[in-house]
């Protein structure tokens, strides 16, 4: 099985990491999405034209939620409940949300403006992560490795990239540093 992401996303960390924990036969690929010949890869893999993709003999998967869902069938993995399902749906919002921001900021856009679709993008941002700050110590949600790993890769990568201050959410910040040691954390690291 070969993923395809590239070393900046989390979601394609996240897989990474999934796979690094539960010792899964996947290597992993990196993809420049903005270099010709990586694009090439990448558009004729998945028409969404995102990161990650799953490539299993015949089969591609892409985005990182139906990886993970065919992971878990595949190697007969615990599977989430529908409230950890919910978290996991809340903490991709809060990822979307801001590569939406990071786009747009690259784009040259002002995203700091009283604009309804950046207005939203922060509102719901920081809903989010309100939330997620009270659930993220919750015994159905540590019990969940996936959930664990993908708050994990959000937190890292808000810090990596510097896109919200996240001084105000103590419990998130806290989980942070408590899994800086995940497996395959280190390997994954987009700094390195």
């Amino acid at each position: 099985m070969q993923l395809y992401g590239s070393n900046t996303s989390p979601y394609a960390r996240r897989i990474r990491m999934f796979a690094t924990c539960h010792n899964l036969p996947v290597s992993y690929q990196h993809l420049d999405i903005f270099s010709e010949t990586d694009r090439a890869t990448l558009i004729a893999n998945n028409p969404a034209r995102k990161i990650p993709f799953l490539i299993d003999g015949q089969d591609t998967i892409c985005d990182s939620g139906a990886i993970y869902r065919y992971l878990v069938d595949k190697f007969h993995l615990t599977k989430m409940t529908y409230w950890q399902e919910n978290q996991l749906v809340n903490i991709n919002a809060c990822n979307d949300s801001l590569v939406e921001l990071l786009l747009c900021t690259r784009s040259g856009l002002n995203t700091n403006s009283d604009a309804l679709f950046f207005n939203l993008q922060r509102e719901r941002i920081e809903a989010v992560l309100s939330d997620l700050n009270e659930q993220c110590v919750k015994s159905d949600f540590l019990d969940c490795d996936y959930l664990q790993i993908s708050l994990y890769c959000l937190l890292d990568w808000i810090e990596f990239r510097k896109l919200t201050d996240l001084s105000s959410f103590t419990a998130l910040l806290h989980f942070h540093e408590v899994h800086s040691n995940l497996p395959g954390s280190t390997d994954s690291d987009p700094r390195i």
